[in-house]
């Protein structure tokens, strides 16, 4: 029985041996100061959070303790985490383990709120149903992107800045389609526009801008109204056509970039933001951001459509 007693002491040793010999700072990551998450180990021999490293490499392509080049490691765009560390934390802190990775499930949970402090891009005017192709290189921009694709969103909103404030009070939700990682950790993001929405408040989250948001929607008719508007869509939608044929070549090596006119769509008032085609219009018509900002944040689609009849017959009755 006392060989038995022995052995079972033995068996129970390392994980006692371990416990006293480790303390929670020995499994801190260097750059959080908190208890390692998902931690990775560079080719150098220095282990960090995961998303400490990659904040790093967003700025500059080397290990942040000893400085050495990890252009290599960026380039495989891959990494690996540190299993035998992660086993350990799990025997020896395994409370502290667990609260970690909760703290971990609230960031993640606050960040995929779509109308509070939603991530905001200060760039371009971008539309309802229009792709938006995007170079991201900006440290800040590459880690809002990387926070879009955790938390699964896959959403974030575009604005075009203003003057006299860090961006203008409309914008535009675009969901990312797909993204093409660069060797550099610069990315080439395939995006497509969503839903319009409006300013409330403005905010900062490390170094991106943020805003708290309502989405808009195009005022609903019905009846005669419904008709009329039906007529004008239909009108306009001729004249955009009529466009497209005549247009001068510079609209031509605009359609070669933005595809063809969108098909009509049956039920006009179907989407929250109206027809597509007014907004590839809007897209490739040669006008002021500030115009364009203009007919973005109108929600009567009636308004809207009477306003690109105008534009359209200025355009067409110019002489090539």
């Amino acid at each position: 029985p006392l060989d038995n007693e022995e052995e079972t002491a033995a068996a129970k040793c390392p994980q006692l041996c371990l416990g006293e010999l480790l303390s929670i700072s020995d499994l801190e990551c260097s750059l959080c100061i908190r208890m390692f998450f998902e931690p990775v180990t560079t080719p150098c021999g220095h282990t960090f959070c995961k998303e400490c490293l990659e904040r790093c490499l967003d700025h500059r392509p080397n290990c942040p303790l000893c400085k050495q080049s990890l252009r290599e490691y960026l380039k495989a765009g891959r990494y690996s985490p540190t299993v035998l560390l992660q086993d350990i934390m799990l025997a020896t802190f395994p409370a502290q383990l667990a609260e970690r990775r909760e703290l971990h499930r609230a960031e993640m949970a606050e960040l995929s709120n779509l109308t509070k402090n939603i991530p905001i891009f200060v760039c371009t005017m971008s539309f309802p149903g229009i792709p938006c192709p995007l170079h991201v290189f900006e440290p800040r921009y590459r880690l809002m992107i990387r926070r879009c694709q955790e938390t699964g969103t896959r959403r974030f909103g575009m604005c075009i800045y203003e003057n006299g404030k860090s961006f203008a009070d409309y914008g535009c939700m675009l969901e990312i389609r797909q993204i093409e990682l660069l060797a550099d950790g610069r990315s080439l993001v395939d995006t497509i526009g969503r839903r319009r929405f409006r300013v409330l408040s403005r905010g900062h989250r490390d170094g991106y801008h943020t805003a708290d948001i309502e989405y808009l929607e195009d005022r609903k008719v019905a009846g005669e109204e419904l008709q009329e508007l039906q007529c004008l869509h239909e009108s306009t939608y001729r004249l955009a056509q009529r466009f497209c044929e005549h247009g001068d070549l510079s609209s031509r090596h605009v359609l070669m970039q933005h595809g063809p006119l969108p098909e009509k769509e049956e039920d006009i008032q179907a989407s929250a933001d109206g027809p597509t085609w007014c907004w590839w219009l809007i897209s490739i018509l040669p006008l002021d951001p500030s115009y364009q900002l203009n007919l973005f944040s109108c929600t009567s689609l009636r308004a809207r459509l009477m306003q690109l009849q105008r534009i359209l017959a200025a355009l067409l009755q110019q002489p090539p």
